[in-house]
């Protein structure tokens, strides 16, 4: 009888940064900008045979009560610029950057993305972020001149021209003009990038609202999701796979992949203990006192992180942080909080705790590596985009202890098959038109080549953790 053939785990790493996930009162904690810490983190999730290498992106400092907020990073280099370089240290790692489509302009960034793609040897990918605040857009001369329900229609656009640009050149390797008159663009020209060896870029959104699943569903290639539970990934998956069939794709054309944390331990009780030590240091009292200021709205410097909740309502027309995602309802908000706070007896600090995001895998490398694969399996997730809360060692255990168990299960590769991140995943690649003097290849023909295809693969990195 044949044993049928499992589900495999799409992984990638996360570059930890701007967010209440990284530790900076850990020792080992390092440097945010050196290149030395990308170079550290990408080298290991290669190492671990990982799909991509994933950076986010903050276009201007936060700021809180009118200064530079002190308890976050202050700066972050450019993307694209650092994956350019990482791609001279990594071999088959995809390599992955979050650029905003409301402030950049499509035949600038398709012509970046298309660069790395070349550089890489088919290897890039592009995380699709909007935004309507008018406080990032100060940075740039359009300011804050896009209205909310605009942002992803703007984006949709976005990302229709770049691929346009990307098609304009024929299989014969021969540019084509272009020209494209929209909504939000009215372009025209030659694009000066040969088609890259993926075709086009691997294409990343992040966005549960309605209108951010339907944006997936039709232009996507991977969701970068939030959802932790098996309940709410399984109805996650279901809502946007059902989705693709309105546009002619099939389910395997877009992966889904939550953001995920991780603590580790010899036993249950150990990564338990290590959990909720990592928590107290994200949630430090100051950082306690700023999640409790996002929400309320008000300086809140004079309570105690560890007494109780404010017993003042929150002002939902507040400015006080700026470059942070608004929290929707804060009366709601608050009322919840204060609801947990008596019912548990916690204080600012636990309630913080309690509510601001934990740990999603906890336990021994056996029982982490099986939850993973239950979430796979089950249709809860594709694969999961992992957040360590160290730089830039945090995922040196996870590749060493967990990954070895996925692929004794049979969940994940034991080496790298191809050469470009659509190999990795999966993907096809979008076929490239044919030269004007060409016949376009029969699709019957198994000797039938695209001219533009990416090499074989070569090289002696990407070697298997596990032989």
């Amino acid at each position: 009888m044949n044993t049928p053939v499992k589900k495999q785990i799409h992984l990638a790493a996360h570059f930890p940064g701007v967010n209440a996930t990284t530790v900076w009162a850990d020792p080992r904690s390092g440097s945010q900008i050196d290149f030395s810490s990308f170079e550290h983190l990408a080298r290991t999730a290669e190492r671990g045979l990982f799909d991509f290498f994933f950076l986010a992106e903050g276009l201007r400092l936060r700021e809180h009560k009118g200064r530079i907020h002190d308890l976050d990073v202050v700066g972050r280099p450019e993307s694209i610029t650092v994956l350019n370089a990482l791609a001279a240290v990594t071999d088959r790692l995809g390599l992955a950057a979050t650029v905003n489509a409301t402030f950049n302009e499509p035949y600038e960034l398709a012509r970046r993305l298309g660069t790395l793609d070349h550089l890489s040897g088919g290897r890039a990918a592009w995380n699709v972020v909007t935004s309507s605040d008018a406080f990032t857009g100060e940075n740039f001369r359009r300011g804050g001149y896009l209205d909310r329900a605009d942002r992803y229609t703007r984006a949709a656009e976005f990302v229709a021209v770049a691929r346009e640009l990307w098609d304009s050149w024929d299989g014969g390797g021969a540019p084509r003009p272009f020209a494209h008159s929209g909504r939000h663009f009215d372009i025209s020209g030659e694009f000066g990038v040969r088609r890259g060896p993926q075709g086009h870029p691997v294409v990343i959104q992040a966005g549960d609202s309605d209108e951010g699943r339907e944006f997936a569903a039709s232009a996507a290639d991977i969701v970068f999701t939030r959802h932790g539970t098996l309940a709410a990934g399984r109805a996650f998956y279901a809502d946007v796979k059902r989705r693709l069939g309105a546009y002619g794709r099939r389910p395997a054309d877009l992966k889904i992949m939550p953001g995920a944390t991780f603590a580790l331990g010899d036993t249950a009780a150990e990564a338990q203990e290590k959990a909720a030590e990592i928590r107290r240091l994200q949630v430090s009292p100051q950082n306690a006192i700023l999640a409790l200021e996002q929400v309320w709205g008000r300086d809140l410097s004079a309570y105690d992180p560890d007494g109780p909740l404010p017993d003042i309502d929150p002002d939902p027309e507040s400015q006080l942080v700026q470059g942070r995602v608004r929290i929707g309802d804060p009366l709601a908000v608050a009322a919840k909080w204060r609801a947990l706070a008596a019912a548990k007896g916690l204080s600012i600090r636990q309630t913080v705790i309690e509510t601001t995001g934990r740990q999603s895998f906890i336990g021994t490398p056996e029982s982490v590596a099986a939850e993973l694969d239950e979430f796979v399996q089950t249709d809860a997730a594709d694969g999961f985009i992992l957040i360590p809360h160290l730089t830039p060692g945090g995922l040196d255990d996870f590749v060493a202890r967990v990954v070895p168990l996925l692929q004794e299960r049979g969940s994940f590769r034991t080496r790298y098959e191809g050469t470009t991140l659509r190999d990795h995943l999966g993907l096809a690649r979008p076929p490239a038109a044919p030269a004007p003097d060409a016949p376009a290849p029969d699709p019957k023909d198994p000797d039938a080549k695209d001219p533009d295809a990416p090499a074989p693969a070569r090289g002696t990195r990407g070697a298997a953790v596990k032989g």
